[in-house]
């Protein structure tokens, strides 16, 4: 009963609302439907005038025409969003067909056999698509991907990377094992009975093995081909085996914020105030100026020359108005290590990227960057391949004068070389170098801590990455290598030197100057003569 009375109660206030919303509509009706000139509204002829008629034929007409340039104007733009369409349509088209879905390969959880018999599809397509079966034409000599050698104990290389030796055992486990794997699966292929059905035939083992070769496609796959000692003396068994590369599967997708981590650069050092002082010009430029999230700290030994370089870093912070360095003073002999080591452990305040560099290193904004990006506290470290610079006295002996240092800093084989040789710059959190042990300080002077650090790395369970960098130079320097190095620090420095001068071409024309002089004496009394 109570909800009916006050349903009859609101009966007049909803119908009173609905003849107001009606009469609202009405007036909006007649506003948006009243014809209009250019400028102003047009006048409605009056019922009784006797132009009525004709008055409300013109502006029929006029809404006819109106209505009508509306859809020409309508179907205009339909046909351009015709066109449109289909010209993205077949610009997707290309692109489709010059990169191709890799046969459809979709991780399809509701249908795991098809997503398998894809993938299987799609790694026996690669077997087609690199040069196994026929040759591929190739625009010019540098294009053609060089096999690689080996037997059962040696590798034979082209690219002989860190250990330099065109002729080696296989010292990284991954091409080992790759290499073990592939002659254990050609013994294996050999052996198969089902080749000659129930035939008998002769058991092959690894030592009828006599050579193989073996190139890598980076986008298709590695190809091997293996020869085997036949059943008669001028009779071999050759397998040719592949390892098809997979298509390229994302493992993650992040966003990085590096606004707030800050690089301690700790430099070590003794005597050597000229070379400091331009240093710090590039610490300036690329750490203060460009980058901006950067600390530095020196750790100096012994007194000489050490009022010049705190003067040096006095003078740099007052002018660029730059606060974040520490300055520590020991009274020993320099060992680099415990220079480092103690800069490390100096640091009080929050966990920060260290980067551990040397007088004579030239950096860029970019690189400090790589430093970051590089470095994960617990998970990764970096060690990045830095440019090593020729004397520029050497590569620039022919020209006028020595280019200023800027210029100098070109990635050729004519300028330098990538010293992999070398691991003393690396970027790590602090503490995963104190969790690691920092450096061993019972080395002394030059070299040997560097490496024994790596190693350290190495053996853990964290990520070393290890690249070659475009930011991060070697500036070259006369290398001096003293008499109280042990004779394994005083090899190393020498053949560090050796290096450091320039490549074989530019020392081949040192050697052979008085050769070339006297060729070039000859030609012109020749010239001369005719």
């Amino acid at each position: 009963m109570m909800l009916r009375r006050g349903f009859i109660l609101f009966l007049p206030r909803l119908a009173g609302l609905l003849v107001v919303a009606c009469c609202s509509v009405s007036i909006v009706y007649m506003l948006a439907c009243t014809p209009k000139g250019d400028n102003q509204q047009l006048a409605l002829p009056r019922v009784h005038s006797p132009t009525a008629k004709e008055g409300y034929e013109a502006i029929l007409q006029e809404q006819e025409e109106q209505h009508r340039n509306y859809i020409v104007s309508l179907k205009k733009q339909i046909a351009q969003l015709k066109a449109e369409l289909q010209g993205r349509s077949k610009q997707l088209k290309n692109v489709q067909d010059q990169h191709p879905d890799p046969l459809d390969i979709r991780l399809d959880r509701s249908n795991p056999e098809k997503a398998q018999a894809n993938l299987l599809a799609f790694l026996r397509s690669q077997i087609d698509k690199a040069e196994v079966h026929s040759g591929v034409k190739l625009s010019t000599e540098y294009a053609a991907v060089p096999f690689e050698s080996f037997t059962l104990q040696k590798v034979y290389q082209l690219e002989t990377g860190l250990t330099r030796h065109p002729e080696e055992k296989p010292v990284r486990k991954d091409k080992r094992d790759e290499l073990i794997e592939v002659i254990e699966l050609a013994v294996g292929s050999l052996n198969n009975p089902e080749r000659d059905g129930n035939a008998k035939h002769r058991v092959y083992t690894a030592s009828d093995f006599i050579e193989g070769i073996y190139r890598t496609e980076k986008d298709k796959g590695t190809l091997y081909e293996l020869t085997f000692k036949g059943d008669a003396k001028h009779q071999f068994k050759k397998i040719v085996l592949f390892r098809p590369f997979g298509p390229v599967m994302k493992v993650k997708n992040e966003n990085v914020n590096m606004a707030d981590t800050l690089i301690n650069v700790i430099v070590p050092l003794a005597k050597r105030a000229r070379k400091f002082k331009q240093f710090m010009q590039n610490f300036r430029e690329m750490g203060i100026q460009q980058d901006g999230r950067i600390h530095l700290t020196v750790v100096y030994f012994g007194k000489e020359q050490m009022n010049e370089v705190k003067s040096i870093l006095e003078n740099t912070s007052k002018s660029a108005n730059f606060k974040n360095f520490t300055f520590i003073q020991l009274n020993e002999e320099f060992s680099r290590g415990k220079g480092l080591d103690i800069g490390a452990r100096f640091w009080k305040g929050n966990n920060v990227v260290l980067f551990f560099c040397d007088v004579d290193i030239y950096f860029t904004a970019e690189f400090l960057n790589s430093c970051r990006l590089n470095t994960q506290p617990g998970k990764k470290v970096f060690y990045p391949v830095l440019f090593s610079q020729y004397n520029p006295s050497i590569i620039y002996g022919h020209h006028d004068s020595i280019p200023p240092l800027e210029q100098q800093l070109i990635i050729k084989k004519e300028t330098g070389f990538w010293r992999d040789f070398g691991f003393g710059m690396t970027c790590q959190y602090r503490s995963d170098f104190i969790n690691i042990g920092g450096f061993d300080l019972d080395i002394k002077g030059w070299g040997g801590e560097d490496v024994h650090l790596y190693r350290k790395y190495l053996h853990s369970n964290l990520i070393v990455i290890r690249t070659p960098v475009r930011g991060l130079f070697h500036l070259w320097h006369e290398k001096q290598c003293l008499d109280e190095l042990t004779p394994e620090q005083y090899k190393m420095c020498m053949q560090s030197k050796a290096m450091n001068e320039a490549s074989h071409g530019q020392l081949g024309m040192l050697v052979f100057k008085q050769e070339i002089e006297t060729h070039l004496h000859r030609q012109k009394l020749s010239s001369k003569k005719t």
